[in-house]
């Protein structure tokens, strides 16, 4: 059998799908991946093919277009200013971006892009003639390659939340460039994704309209060595750190609250790992000597040997953490991400901070609360059973039903 993948630039946008398309390769399935020429190194690595043929607009530039829209609808949350759609240079205020001026001389060069991809992905899927198509929530040419050639497609979910949030939570885009309708099938709406395969715990789903697909998450969180100290037996709770490698290039550089956080865990009776990028770690400076730096050390690695994580609420991140059953702090910015964090606080493991309010007060509270509370390692256990019972990514092809 064939199947297809379409996915948006961000690896961690994709990550729930990779171990789908190993247990699919598995099984004797042929699997390509339709993806932005961005994507190819982070996809052989990852062991999938991947056909570089996309050209939508980066993910960053179309969140950051979202998020100055939020803020002239006065639904933007937080105190400073969105980021400059394209430069993502700080703005001073909303008028510091002609929006008038993007729309008149930008808009129409990004939709044809977009278009472009559209076509592409219908014409290599028409070519390749795929059993299904599977794809995440950002990337709406498997949808519309599917529903042209009538192939059955399904968005995989990279988090606790999906197409169907409110539309300032909003994590599948507009097709800006009306390929939709230009193939005959109206203007593009989220009731055209019939079926959602959801890798979180019952207890965290979000709201549907479509067909859900439940599928057990197995974790990639990209490629590293295994430590071994990581065997070694520990006389203490570790706690584990880690930060979004794109964070600021979204909510701007007022969200980088790492340092905070590292203030925070000072002085904790346990040992701290802190897992980030490269910049941020040089960024950040000095740091205690209690606490032990590591640069993109995956998380599925890390946090089996850990009794609490502190990060931004990110879906891989939150899942991982689900996965190895461990409570969690949530330092939340984006909309998206508070709606996640508040779903796996709701249901007993996680303390929800927003990100823009937090001190190193507030979150060595919550640190402490996680460690001396067993009622957030109980539910963590509890929901790290529910997605233990879910079928595995194997099982997804009888699942599809195709």
């Amino acid at each position: 059998m064939k199947v297809l993948f379409t996915v948006s630039s961000w690896p961690t946008h994709y990550a729930v799908m990779v171990p789908i398309g190993w247990a699919l390769q598995a099984g004797g399935h042929e699997v390509r991946v339709l993806c932005t020429p961005s994507q190819v190194a982070p996809l052989c690595a990852a062991g999938l093919t991947p056909v570089p043929i996309l050209d939508s607009p980066s993910d960053e530039i179309r969140l950051r277009l979202q998020y100055f829209m939020e803020a002239v609808d006065g639904v933007w949350p937080y105190p400073w200013p969105p980021l400059h759609p394209i430069t993502g240079a700080q703005l001073d205020g909303l008028d510091d971006f002609d929006l008038t001026g993007f729309r008149e001389r930008q808009l129409p060069e990004v939709a044809a892009r977009a278009a472009a991809s559209f076509d592409a992905a219908v014409e290599y899927t028409t070519a390749f003639r795929p059993d299904f198509v599977l794809h995440d929530p950002a990337s709406l040419e498997g949808l519309l390659a599917g529903l042209v050639t009538g192939v059955k497609t399904a968005m995989v979910l990279w988090g606790p939340v999906g197409p169907a949030e409110p539309e300032h939570m909003r994590i599948v885009p507009d097709d800006i460039s009306g390929s939709f309708a230009r193939y005959g099938l109206g203007p593009f709406d989220a009731g055209m994704i019939k079926t959602v395969v959801d890798p979180c715990p019952s207890s965290v789903e979000p709201p549907l309209a479509a067909e859900r697909l439940p599928v057990r998450y197995v974790p990639y969180n990209g490629t590293a060595p295994a430590p071994t100290w990581l065997l070694e037996p520990i006389d203490r709770p570790r706690v584990c750190l880690s930060w979004s490698t794109a964070l600021r290039s979204m909510s701007g550089p007022r969200s980088f609250v790492l340092p905070e956080a590292v203030r925070a865990l000072e002085g904790l009776d346990a040992e701290v790992v802190l897992t980030a990028t490269a910049q941020d770690v040089a960024e950040l400076g000095p740091v205690p000597p209690t606490v032990r730096v590591l640069e993109r050390l995956p998380l599925r690695l890390l946090l089996p040997t850990c009794s609490a994580v502190v990060h931004h609420g990110g879906g891989g991140s939150t899942l991982t953490s689900l996965w190895a059953g461990v409570p969690q702090v949530l330092l939340t910015f984006a909309s998206e991400q508070a709606a996640s964090a508040t779903r796996v606080a709701a249901a007993g493991a996680a303390v929800q901070l927003p990100g823009h309010l937090v001190d190193a007060a507030a979150i060595r509270r919550a640190i402490d609360e996680l460690l001396a509370d067993g009622s957030y390692r109980r539910s963590a256990v509890r929901l790290r059973g529910e997605m233990e019972q879910r079928p595995t990514p194997a099982d997804l092809v009888d699942l599809i039903g195709v």
